[in-house]
């Protein structure tokens, strides 16, 4: 083959490799444009309804209420120096901490010990079912579960029921002497005679403001009978339906009050005590009572009680918390759940066959392969425990709103409320943006790491 053949295929090769990168060239910057294309409508909207009211807050930030004045960074002064907004970031601190981590570990607990029931399925859904309820809903429904009234709140008909198992009620809560009856308020809430009683003396001890219901059954009061050796007396309703009947002296018909704690007091002591029978009477031993004052304790008359107040200032934010958990526990479990089922079981079985105990092969092995699922779940809750509003809206009553208040709360409160601040609620705006902003980072930092691996 001559030099000019050579020389004249190696230029066709150069020309037809030079056309090849040309047309790659062309096709990829097609794609690019296509690509573009498709994307321009996401990126319109995303920048509508994320990337304008961003800038917006911003520049809407260093304004003042009106919108005409411009206060520089002073909103954001305004905004660490007000009480209230203090407490929301002092609140926000506590959801952030406890919500996540109660949650994560809660759903990591009923994740782990699932996997070894039958019914672990059926548990799974119950527990997940709250997810499907809005956060309206739920708020609502632990308005009523938290409410002060054991008759309807739930967790105070609880309460109530396991305190009133171990401590006995107050047998007339509520009564109190008739006045001028001879029985005087002696602090805390009981009554004393004004004089000592003698040995074969009949005392009498009339009550008013007994409620109905505590008379259910109740027989006649019988006037006690004066005994010798003994100091004897009566406590019975001072009160005749329908009107009539005389004060201080038992009328016909009128109830005894059975079940009441009657002391004989000296020097401050309790020297003797008794209770009344069925029709009011009571008797006690001379040889003490003798010269002694009677004495009806307070805990006859004690009000019943209530239970605990759930959604008060001291217990509002603990109380909300938990509505939180009741709803995203079932969402850490699931999220948990399908990280364990990729957990290498052989690793498992050769812990237990080297004689690690459960609880070491679910803390030395089952935690730390679970560690990158926990801190999805951790980081995902945080995120959405910084934005909570709806259930402190909804859940907490005009009387504590200040104590749960939180800062997406009070961003509404200060764009929408009674004192409108628009400079001061973007100003709220850009630093929860600001504080979420840190929690994203952590999250896209850890999704690269698993891309790379």
């Amino acid at each position: 083959m001559s030099d000019v053949q050579v020389s004249g295929a190696g230029e066709r090769r150069r020309r037809s490799a030079g056309g090849g990168g040309a047309g790659r060239g062309r096709r990829r910057g097609g794609r690019r444009w296509l690509a573009v294309v498709f994307l321009l409508p996401a990126l319109v909207l995303l920048g509508a309804l994320v990337g304008y009211p961003i800038v917006f807050s911003v520049v809407r930030s260093l304004f003042d209420a009106s919108g005409d004045g411009f206060v520089g960074l002073d909103n954001y002064g305004a905004m660490f120096s007000d009480e209230g907004i203090r407490t929301a970031l002092g609140n926000n601190v506590v959801w952030v901490v406890v919500a996540p981590t109660v949650s994560t570990v809660l759903g990591l607990v009923f994740a782990v010990l699932t996997e070894r029931i039958r019914w672990g399925t059926a548990f799974k859904l119950v527990v997940f079912m709250p997810m499907a309820i809005s956060m309206l809903a739920a708020g609502i429904i632990f308005r009523l579960v938290y409410d002060q009234a054991p008759e309807r709140g739930v967790a105070n008909a609880v309460w109530v029921g396991v305190h009133d198992t171990f401590a006995d009620p107050a047998p007339f809560p509520g009564a109190k002497p008739r006045p001028r009856a001879g029985l005087q308020a002696s602090g805390g809430g009981s009554f004393t005679t004004g004089s000592a009683v003698r040995a074969g003396s009949a005392v009498l001890l009339p009550l008013v403001a007994v409620r109905p219901d505590d008379l259910r059954g109740a027989r006649a009061a019988a006037a006690a009978r004066p005994q010798p050796g003994k100091v004897t007396g009566t406590a019975w309703l001072d009160f005749t339906r329908g009107g009539g009947g005389r004060p201080d002296v038992i009328d016909g018909g009128e109830k005894a009050l059975a079940g009441l704690r009657v002391e004989a007091v000296r020097g401050g002591r309790v020297v003797a005590s008794a209770t009344t029978a069925a029709d009011g009477s009571f008797a006690l031993p001379a040889g003490r009572a003798d010269g002694a004052r009677l004495r009806l304790p307070a805990a006859n008359f004690a009000e019943a009680y209530r239970g605990v107040d759930w959604l008060g200032p001291t217990l509002v934010t603990p109380a909300i918390i938990g509505a939180y958990v009741w709803m995203w526990a079932g969402f850490a479990m699931v999220l948990i759940a399908a990280g364990l089922a990729g957990v290498p079981r052989e690793l498992l079985e050769a812990a237990r066959v080297d004689g690690a105990g459960e609880w070491q092969v679910f803390r030395r092995i089952t935690v730390p392969l679970l560690a990158p699922v926990l801190v999805v779940v951790l980081v995902t809750l945080m995120i959405n425990v910084l934005k909570i509003f709806d259930l402190v809206y909804i859940i907490a009553p005009g009387s504590s709103i200040r104590s749960a208040n939180v800062l997406a709360l009070q961003l509404f409160q200060s764009s929408f409320g009674t004192d409108v601040d628009e400079g001061l609620g973007s100003a709220i705006a850009v630093f929860l943006l600001l504080l979420v902003l840190p929690v994203m980072y952590v999250n896209l930092r850890r999704l690269r790491k698993e891309r790379r691996r």
